[in-house]
């Protein structure tokens, strides 16, 4: 006997077999899109120092506009005095 009920493959059997078979490739095709956009994600640059990073974030600040030239020449003139080496 070929089928299991003997008469053949019901209208409800192959609708689930071409459902599983779509969610199959689905789910293949997402793993393989997921996995392709892990693998060309750009990679970080490792951050030189805390001072230029401090730098960078008051320098975007005052592009901003959320501080004037003053306060930034005087945070600026403050961070390159206290060096790396006043970092605890």
């Amino acid at each position: 006997m070929m089928f299991w009920n003997g008469h053949g493959v019901s209208g409800w059997e192959w609708f689930a077999m071409s459902a599983g078979m779509i969610l199959f490739w689905v789910l293949v095709i997402t793993a393989a899109a997921l996995l392709f956009r892990a693998l060309d994600r750009p990679r970080e640059r490792p951050r030189t120092s805390e001072g230029a990073s401090a730098e960078r974030l008051l320098a975007e600040r005052f592009a901003r506009g959320e501080i004037d030239e003053e306060e930034y020449r005087g945070r600026l003139a403050v961070l390159h005095s206290s060096g790396p080496s006043a970092n605890p």
